[in-house]
C-alpha cells in the first residue's frame, strides 16, 4: 500500500474525477493511499461530511478501507457497483447507507444571459429556506465560495453556489429558484452560468444530486453532465 503525499500524486494515480475532486483535502489535513491500481482520499471535511473516496478494482478498493475505512462519522464514497463488489470481498459486513447520484462534464460551455456572479450572499439565505431548504450549501458556510443568481425586479429568484472546488474539478451546489417562478427555465439558466464559469476555471465541473430527482438529472443532462450512481457504506456493527 502506498501512501500518496501530495494532491499531485493523486492526480497523477487517479483519473477518476470523483477521486480528483476529493484531492483538495491533501492540503487541509487529508491523505491518501493508492493500492493494486485504487485510489482513496481521507477528506476530513469535504461537502460537511467526514469522507473516505475511493475509486478503482474492487479488491484494491476493499483493501483500502479495510484498512482506512472506520472511524467516528466517517463517510466511505465509491461508485454503488463497485460498493457492491466491495461489501462481498469484506471480512466484516458493512451497509449501504445512503445512494445518491455524481454528476461531471468536461470540455467548454455557452454562459447564458441574464445571470452573473452576486456582489454578496444578500437575499441567498431567504431564497434557499423558500425554496430549498435541504441545500447543502449556505452563505459562510467553509468550503462555500460564491453564489450567482438570476435577479428579478429588485429581487433574487433564482441561485447556485460553486462550493468546495478542488484544484482541477469546480463544484456547483445550492441549486434553488423561488417556487413563483418555477418552470420558467431560470433553474436551467443559472447552472449553466455557474457551468460554464467553473468549466473555464476548472476544466471539469461536478455535483451531487438526489437519486430519485429526475427533473434535476435531466436538466443536467441537458447542460451535457453525466450520470454515476454512488453511495456510502458504514460498518453493519
Amino acid at each position: 500500500m502506498r501512501r500518496l503525499r501530495t494532491t499531485a500524486d493523486v492526480l497523477d494515480a487517479c483519473a477518476d474525477p470523483l477521486v480528483r475532486w476529493a484531492a483538495q483535502a491533501l492540503s487541509s489535513g487529508g491523505a491518501a493511499w493508492e493500492h493494486r491500481g485504487a485510489v482513496a482520499v481521507h477528506a476530513p471535511e469535504l461537502t460537511r461530511r467526514r469522507r473516505l473516496v475511493l475509486s478503482g478494482p474492487s479488491e484494491g478498493v476493499a483493501s483500502l478501507l479495510a484498512a482506512h475505512g472506520r472511524g467516528v462519522a466517517l463517510r466511505p464514497l465509491l461508485e454503488r457497483s463497485v460498493a457492491a463488489e466491495v461489501r462481498e470481498l469484506m471480512p466484516e459486513p458493512w451497509v449501504e447507507d445512503q445512494p445518491f447520484g455524481w454528476m461531471d462534464r468536461s470540455g467548454s460551455l455557452e454562459a447564458p444571459s441574464g445571470v452573473c456572479w452576486l456582489p454578496s450572499a444578500d437575499g441567498v439565505e431567504p431564497l434557499l429556506h423558500k425554496a430549498l431548504p435541504t441545500s447543502w450549501a449556505w452563505p459562510g458556510d467553509r468550503g462555500v465560495r460564491r453564489w450567482a443568481g438570476v435577479v428579478e425586479s429588485g429581487a433574487l429568484v433564482a441561485t447556485a453556489a460553486e462550493a468546495w472546488s478542488s484544484v482541477n474539478v469546480g463544484f456547483m451546489m445550492g441549486v434553488a429558484v423561488h417556487p413563483s417562478y418555477a418552470r420558467c427555465g431560470l433553474g436551467l439558466r443559472v447552472c449553466q452560468f455557474v457551468a460554464s464559469s467553473l468549466l473555464d476555471l476548472y476544466g471539469t465541473c461536478a455535483l451531487f444530486v438526489e437519486n430519485f430527482n429526475a427533473p434535476a438529472i435531466a436538466l443536467y443532462r441537458k447542460l451535457g453532465f453525466a450520470y454515476r450512481d454512488v453511495t456510502t457504506l458504514l460498518p453493519a456493527s
